[in-house]
C-alpha cells in the first residue's frame, strides 16, 4: 500500500502508522539520498528473517543499519575518535561505514560477522521514520529482482550457519548495483509483494548507490565506490 507523503512534513499518522507496522515484524520501503530501500526494524526478528529472504543476499554488507544520529552507532558498533570524526565530516550523506560490531550485536541482527553496515541517510523520510520508531532500521537496496511471485516459498529461513559463501569473510569489493535494477517512482514497489507499506513523496528517485567504506582496519578500505566522494 502506497502511502503519499510531504518529505519535510509527514503527517505524524503516517509516522506512527510506519512505526506500528514496524514493530509488528513488517516491511516499508523508503526514499532515500540514493536510492529507495526495503526496511525493517532491528527489534523485530520476523522484520529481520523477511528482509533477509527478500533480498537474497548472503553476504552482511549488504545489509545497511540505517541511523538518524551517530550516536545511535555507538550502541551496536566500536566507534573511536578517529573514525567518529571522519564519521562526523561525511555523515550524513550517501556513505555506508562498516565497522565492528559490539558484544550482543551479532545475535541483535543473527550476524554471521562481527561487522556491521551503518549509515545516516541525509534524506527527511527515512529520518522521521527512524525517530519515530525510536530505533535504526535494518535495510537493504530494493532491486527489482526483489518483485517475484510466490517469494516465501521459494526463499524458505536461512537455517543456522548457513550462507558462509566462498569470499564472504575476504575484503573484496561490492560490484555496483546496476542503475536499471534499481526503482525509481514509488508505484513500481507495488510489485513486491512482501512490502506492506510504500512512503513515496511523490517524485521519482534517484537510481544511484551509496560509497561503502571498511573501517576495521587500521587503513580505510573502499569496498564500493559510489554517490560519496572519496578520498576527501
Amino acid at each position: 500500500m502506497i502511502e503519499y507523503v510531504i518529505p519535510d512534513n509527514i503527517d505524524d499518522r503516517i509516522l506512527t502508522r510506519s512505526a506500528r507496522l514496524l514493530s509488528g515484524g513488517k516491511l516499508i520501503a523508503l526514499p532515500s539520498d540514493t536510492n529507495w530501500v526495503a526496511a525493517c526494524s532491528l527489534h523485530a526478528k520476523e522484520g529481520v528473517k523477511k528482509l533477509r529472504r527478500l533480498s537474497g543476499e548472503r553476504d552482511e554488507r549488504h545489509f545497511t543499519l540505517l541511523c538518524s544520529d551517530i550516536s545511535q552507532f555507538g550502541d551496536f558498533c566500536s566507534l573511536d575518535n578517529s573514525r567518529f570524526r571522519l564519521i562526523k565530516r561525511l555523515a550524513p550523506g550517501p556513505y555506508v561505514f562498516i565497522l565492528k560490531t559490539l558484544l550482543g550485536t551479532e545475535k541483535t541482527l543473527g550476524l554471521r560477522r562481527r561487522e556491521l553496515g551503518v549509515r545516516i541517510p541525509n534524506h527527511p523520510v527515512p529520518q522521521g521514520v527512524i525517530r519515530a520508531l525510536g530505533a535504526p532500521l535494518y535495510s537493504i537496496s530494493a532491486k527489482r529482482s526483489m518483485a517475484q511471485a510466490d517469494w516465501l516459498k521459494e526463499n524458505p529461513p536461512d537455517q543456522e550457519g548457513e550462507g558462509k559463501a566462498a569470499g564472504i569473510e575476504e575484503k573484496t569489493a561490492l560490484p555496483p548495483i546496476p542503475e536499471e535494477e534499481l526503482f525509481a517512482g514509488g508505484w513500481e514497489l507495488e510489485a513486491v509483494d512482501p512490502l506492506d507499506l510504500i512512503l513515496d513523496p511523490g517524485e521519482e528517485q534517484k537510481r544511484i548507490f551509496s560509497t561503502i567504506l571498511d573501517m576495521t582496519g587500521d587503513e580505510v578500505l573502499v569496498l564500493r565506490q559510489g554517490a560519496g566522494a572519496w578520498p576527501v
